[in-house]
């Protein structure tokens, strides 16, 4: 019960900082926009997209490092936990520099002959390359600092980390839009300089806090260890490293043929893909230590019931945020930005239903690499990571459209969840008509009646900000009732306001 009423807190937590974080870091983009016009916006996001192509590898080997950590904890190992920090520091040390070796070597490829730059801004884009270069050592560094605060399941940490953040963005943007300077390489500098500024004060609160974070690598020195967390590191670094490869080369190819313009189009998608679904992916960072933990206990039931509750309730969460935006996307668009690149509204509606497959299957992820047995799963997830930036090209080669992009990486998506669900089955042994039926079926048909009954205002209205109220309104109403009586089972209804079902529910799996 004290486990549940933690989750809830930490839920509660989540929904406070979004709420500050989503509107803040919205209207930011819109000054940004407005500041660095269209054209440098996408060449900002193309060039300085490593950085966050790199933010989504420190969330990767954070969340494998926190494996080991709340691993640990579930088995009650202090001693344990201190070496584990140690030989994570020690390794993403190493990682860092063969990050930074990788990272040079491709910015001359990048420059000669790659990216599509106009010759008066190359010398620009070189520059903040290389200011996101740097930025990337200390988050490569900090990524056990960052596991250590999502092992204790402390939430308040990081939305106040995301509150100072979006607050400080919303401080460039408004610097940018009046200084005299390059606006371009101003943004860039004091991007980098917010990046290594956060992460500063993550270790050093960590090592006030944390009893655990004592950097003596003498003293805890693991050579097994580190050789086990090397190999799971490794392995996680595989499958994070393919993935991240495919999402930054969405932005090459689409530059490749199309220029900076569009790339600015699909920079605005994942910004609002990435504000809509804060709260279910941080919701995510609540579960994945109770997976982990429930693992070290070596109660397998449990790893089951939490997993099983988190793809359907990170999916309401995400669903409840995204249905009005997909209904009313041209008009919010409208009123939110200055000038609207050509293809975002398609853009971001196809990256938003891909979102949506995608979050019911994440949690599976977690349970898997809390197993520890994730060689094969790395490899060949890896591998269908890779497969979408050629068949992308080629269609592009022969004419199609830009939004075929989308297309490809959402039936790749479908592919990559039977992946994640087939060795789930293999490692865990439930019946699949359980997951079939508990959570695909009522997360699908709660969808499609809540979108319908949400869409009945564009029969009545015309656009405006009336029939947005009134979408949000419908949304709303209709989430409440459906989500409950067709999402939820009868032990979910029972024990759902205090997130009880999580450590209470007795279905079987097997």
């Amino acid at each position: 019960m004290e486990a549940a009423k933690r989750v809830a807190k930490n839920t509660g937590i989540l929904y406070v900082r979004m709420a500050i974080t989503v509107f803040i870091s919205l209207y930011s983009t819109r000054l940004i926009l407005a500041a660095l016009g269209v054209a440098d916006f996408g060449l900002f996001n193309v060039v300085g997209g490593v950085i966050s192509m790199l933010g989504f590898l420190n969330s990767s080997m954070a969340a494998a490092t926190q494996r080991f950590m709340s691993f640990a904890q579930g088995a009650g190992d202090l001693e344990k936990i201190k070496r584990i920090f140690n030989m994570s520091s020690l390794l993403h040390w190493g990682i860092a520099v063969l990050v930074f070796i990788l990272l040079e070597g491709a910015g001359y490829f990048f420059f000669h002959g790659i990216l599509n730059i106009a010759s008066d801004r190359v010398e620009v884009a070189k520059l903040i390359y290389q200011f996101m270069v740097i930025s990337t050592l200390f988050t490569v560094i900090s990524v056990p600092y960052e596991a250590v605060i999502t092992s204790h399941e402390n939430m308040m940490v990081y939305a106040v980390m995301g509150v100072i953040e979006a607050v400080l963005k919303l401080g460039i943007a408004s610097y940018i839009t009046y200084t005299g300077l390059d606006h371009l390489v101003m943004y860039g500098v004091l991007m980098a300089a917010l990046s290594i500024f956060l992460l500063i004060i993550k270790r050093i609160y960590c090592h006030r806090i944390y009893e655990e974070c004592q950097l003596h690598l003498r003293q805890y020195y693991d050579k097994p260890l580190l050789k086990e967390m090397g190999e799971f590191a490794g392995w996680s670094l595989l499958g994070s490293s393919s993935k991240l490869v495919s999402n930054y080369g969405q932005g090459i190819v689409i530059n490749i043929f199309f220029g900076s313009i569009i790339n600015a189009a699909q920079t605005i998608s994942a910004q609002v893909s990435g504000q809509l679904s804060v709260l279910s992916v941080s919701l995510v960072k609540v579960i994945n230590p109770i997976i982990d933990k429930s693992a070290g206990k070596n109660d397998l039931n449990n790893v089951l019931k939490v997993t099983m509750f988190g793809s359907k309730v990170t999916f309401f969460l995400m669903m409840i945020l995204y249905i009005p935006f997909l209904i009313e996307m041209p008009f919010i668009f409208k009123i939110w930005l200055t000038g609207i690149p050509q293809f975002t509204v398609v853009f971001c509606r196809l990256l938003l239903f891909r979102n949506l497959i995608e979050q019911l299957f994440i949690p599976w992820g977690t349970a898997i690499s809390a197993n520890g047995n994730i060689k094969k799963f790395q490899i060949f997830s890896s591998l269908l990571a890779l497969f979408p930036i050629p068949i992308t090209w080629l269609l592009f080669s022969y004419g199609f459209p830009s939004f075929y992009l989308y297309i490809v990486y959402l039936i790749y998506t479908l592919f990559a969840s039977s992946l994640i669900l087939y060795f789930s089955l293999n490692y865990f042994r439930f019946q699949l008509t359980t997951f079939i039926y508990d959570v695909l079926l009522r997360c699908f048909f709660s969808f499609i009646i809540i979108f319908l009954i949400s869409f009945l205002p564009l029969l009545i209205f015309n656009e405006g900000l009336i029939r947005l109220i009134f979408v949000v309104l419908f949304s709303l109403i209709s989430f409440c009732f459906f989500a409950y009586y067709i999402g939820l089972n009868k032990h979910e209804k029972s024990y759902f306001m205090g997130l009880r079902t999580v450590f209470t529910y007795k279905k079987s799996f097997k």
